[in-house]
């Protein structure tokens, strides 16, 4: 089994920035896909950014240049920095982890743009 554990949402005006952290812990596997979805209100989970064991990293086209994910030497935790934030990307964040095919998820945590 294996737990994660997020952080770091919160509000922000248009333009600003925040940082989301994600730890795993448990039983995990040095080979995985580490990462974050979003789902905001009425609309379906989708992909934010994901990061490989490996540090390969993938966004989704609307907050790519824009969000930057990364990983701790230790491959159990992964960021999101958030630049310049719009109120589309309100929603709530979801850390999730692939590995061995089967996929965890945090508990969510909710950013919130607005003016």
């Amino acid at each position: 089994q294996v737990q994660l554990v997020e952080s770091g949402g919160g509000s922000a005006q248009p333009g600003g920035s925040l940082r989301l952290s994600c730890t795993a812990s448990g039983n995990l596997f040095n080979y995985f896909v580490m990462g974050w979805y979003r789902q905001a209100p009425g609309k379906q989970r989708e992909l934010v950014a994901t990061l490989t064991h490996d540090d390969s990293p993938n966004y989704a086209p609307s907050v790519k240049g824009r969000f930057t994910i990364s990983g701790d030497n230790l491959r159990n935790t992964v960021y999101l920095q958030m630049n310049n934030l719009n109120p589309e990307d309100t929603a709530v964040y979801y850390c999730t982890r692939l590995q061995n095919l089967n996929r965890y998820w945090g508990q969510g945590t909710q950013v919130t743009v607005s003016s």
